[in-house]
């Protein structure tokens, strides 16, 4: 498959050994599918079925199975970001909830009003939701953690 083909994929699925790197792939706009509990077959199966490019750290899998997958290296979280980024440039939209995956919607602040910590609402303006699972984000103490890792990455990622 050519590198144009790959780019063409809807997203991305993460086998069980890449939870972590699916939820920072999620925060960062990448649409990833993770399922602890999924066997090879089906994990492969859904690939195929959704056009998905498979993550993930099993050489054998790789090997058994025809499909359209990067193999990740390392087993720090960093690294295996700078990977799929060096890999798949570009490839991402707008942040999605850590938890299940949906894209995340601005939502007005007296929205939250009782459903975040009131220091967190009295010290941010933006709020943003998960429409699916109703997780709340905010830019908070991490914010400037999150950044400085954006920067190592040398991508041209930026928290939106």
């Amino acid at each position: 498959m050519s590198k144009a083909d790959v780019h063409k994929k809807k997203g991305f699925i993460a086998d069980a050994m890449l939870g972590r790197l699916a939820r920072w792939m999620r925060f960062l706009g990448y649409d990833v599918l993770y399922c602890r509990d999924i066997d090879d077959r089906e994990l492969v199966r859904t690939a195929r079925a959704e056009d998905r490019i498979l993550l993930t750290r099993d050489r054998e899998l790789t090997k058994r199975f025809s499909v359209s997958h990067l193999l990740i290296r390392s087993e720090d979280v960093r690294e295996q970001l700078k990977e799929v980024l060096s890999a798949f440039p570009g490839d991402r939209s707008e942040r999605r909830c850590m938890q299940c995956n949906t894209p995340i919607r601005d939502i007005r602040k007296r929205e939250v009003e009782g459903l975040v910590p009131e220091y967190v609402y009295l010290h941010n303006s933006r709020f943003q939701q998960c429409p699916r699972c109703g997780r709340i984000y905010w830019e908070g103490s991490h914010t400037e953690n999150i950044s400085r890792l954006l920067r190592e990455l040398g991508g041209d990622l930026e928290m939106d």
